[in-house]
């Protein structure tokens, strides 16, 4: 769990901030009690803006969703009565 630092006392004490934002991960900064940044380490940002996917076209392959459509359950299926089509 990331530590939540106020503003002043991330100014105060900033090299500690980035020694442990290094040491344990995302440190929060509060600002008059609200959550306002996010400090990470920098080779974690990097990976967080590379693209995941190089072109549209290996979007569109990928095996994830793409999207948040829900998908409703299929009910039981009904067959239809139909005429034989053979030649007899």
């Amino acid at each position: 769990m990331a530590k939540t630092w106020k503003v002043q006392e991330a100014k105060a004490q900033f090299s500690a901030l980035i020694d442990t934002t290094l040491a344990e991960g995302p440190q929060v900064v509060t600002r008059r009690g609200v959550e306002t940044a996010v400090i990470v380490p920098y080779e974690q940002w990097r990976r967080l803006q590379r693209p995941k996917y190089a072109d549209i076209k290996e979007w569109l392959l990928a095996p994830e969703a793409r999207g948040d459509i829900p998908i409703p359950p299929r009910r039981g299926v009904r067959l239809r009565e139909g005429s034989d089509f053979s030649d007899d």
